[in-house]
């Protein structure tokens, strides 16, 4: 009998306690994912072996890691780099929330943060960012739940692992206001502050950067096609380095005061020129209705 293995694709699923990882499982798993919660670190090369001898029958392998684990953030990053070095795909997703909307979360439901013990909660959310610091430095996607429902993340997991493996880069851009704060999983910042605000010219003022009148007012003016055909350039440079490092996803903010006009127009311009040259794409507009 033959005793050849395979080494299975592999998603480790981690972050803020409270931040979606059951739904982000839950989601893997309907996607036909073997998922495996709350698996210490250093069982991970241990379940990829036990699923290489399955002579195929498992292909994509999931783990979520809990913060409680011993020895967490060590043990994760050697388990991580030894997956590699078997040759497998290993991608590390750590979810993030906002420490206001953690603990709206955990008072919803009545429970405590698991590293809370006599503290607040808000000593237990402090702990574990601390932990997990690194561990997010290093994750190869962040994705930020604050303000999305569990049909939104579920939608993002789909997005991100519903299609066949690729070894391209995926890039989402998403438009902000810098008045309601950056971000937190943005890997690079765009500010569109530079232009003039199309808020101050009255009949644009009710309008948006996705209608054409605030779009061609915004890309007319002084220095803004200069500024994307720059950071078009900037942008090939970025891609080919992500590539060559093996970072399968790239979050790039771009931001102007209230995210209504400026940064909506340009990151639709920035969005359309990734996706003319092949890029997988996703625009997003998080402020577009705040104001």
């Amino acid at each position: 009998m033959s005793t050849e293995t395979t080494t299975p694709e592999f998603v480790i699923v981690t972050g803020m306690s409270g931040a979606g990882r059951s739904t982000a499982a839950k989601s893997l798993e309907d996607l036909d994912w073997f998922v495996v919660d709350n698996l210490p670190p250093g069982l991970l090369a241990t379940m990829a072996d036990l699923a290489g001898h399955t002579h195929g029958a498992v292909t994509k392998l999931a783990a979520v890691v809990d913060v409680r684990s011993l020895g967490f953030t060590t043990d994760l990053r050697t388990a991580v780099e030894e997956l590699e070095g078997r040759g497998g795909s290993v991608r590390v997703v750590f979810l993030e929330a906002s420490d206001e909307e953690l603990v709206r979360r955990f008072e919803s439901v009545r429970r405590p943060h698991p590293l809370q013990s006599d503290g607040r909660l808000v000593d237990g959310i402090a702990r574990e960012r601390g932990i997990l610091r690194e561990v997010r430095a290093h994750a190869d996607l962040v994705i930020d739940t604050s303000n999305l429902n569990v049909h939104e993340l579920r939608a993002k997991i789909v997005g991100y692992f519903g299609g066949e493996a690729r070894s391209s880069l995926r890039v989402t851009v998403v438009s902000f206001g810098f008045k309601y704060g950056l971000p937190v999983d943005a890997d690079l910042v765009v500010d569109c502050r530079f232009i003039p605000n199309p808020h101050w010219v009255p009949e644009l003022r009710p309008m948006t950067g996705l209608e054409v009148p605030v779009r061609d007012y915004v890309l007319s003016q002084v220095g803004a096609k200069e500024f994307l055909d720059s950071y078009d350039e900037v942008m090939k440079i970025v891609e080919a380095g992500y590539r060559r490092e093996g970072k399968s996803y790239v979050t790039l903010a771009v931001g102007c005061t209230g995210g209504r006009h400026r940064s909506v127009a340009v990151a639709a311009q920035l969005g359309a020129r990734l996706r003319d040259r092949g890029v997988e794409v996703q625009v997003t507009h998080r402020d577009v209705g705040r104001e």
